[in-house]
């Protein structure tokens, strides 16, 4: 009896293995597909407000481009770690790190600083609006080239909480 059933979950197993197969035609990993939200970059828009990306940047150019840059560019060697230990300020352009991270951690960032004991950045709190710092965030979104943006909303943005 233990033969067969040893048989039968090999079979069991590579039926499974040949079904998981990648699919180059899909965006998102197995386990996006199997729960249904393979998204196709064809599903995946980008509808800001022209008036609110043109808020956004005159909100980081007012507040953020001291330290961002006035493209979002960043800091020269921003992956450097100064003589305090902490790293200078990242690009947010699309060519660093800040796309790994949710809309909802990016604005807790901005509210509270941070990251905490990385970079040196202040909290924004009680000196930006949430509206304000949505209009920043849009802007940034909108600086992202198109593949920084697809890879961040399927695995970052749409992730289940």
């Amino acid at each position: 009896m233990m033969p067969v059933r040893a048989a039968t979950l090999t079979l069991l197993l590579l039926i499974t293995a040949c079904s998981e197969q990648t699919d180059t035609h899909s965006t998102g990993s197995t386990l996006d597909r199997i729960l249904g939200r393979n998204i196709s970059p064809e599903q995946i828009t980008r509808n800001f407000a022209p008036d609110q990306v043109a808020r956004g940047q005159a909100l980081f150019l007012k507040n953020c481009a001291a330290c961002h840059g006035q493209n979002a560019e960043g800091t020269p060697d921003w992956r450097k770690p100064l003589e305090n230990g902490r790293y200078p300020p990242p690009p947010l352009n699309g060519t660093a790190h800040a796309w790994h991270h949710s809309t909802e951690e990016l604005k807790r960032f901005i509210l509270n600083g941070g990251p905490p004991g990385e970079g040196r950045m202040p909290g924004w709190e009680g000196i930006l609006k949430d509206q304000e710092i949505d209009d920043i965030l849009i802007w940034i979104k909108s600086l992202w080239p198109e593949e920084v943006y697809q890879g961040w909303y399927t695995r970052i943005e749409n992730r289940p909480r």
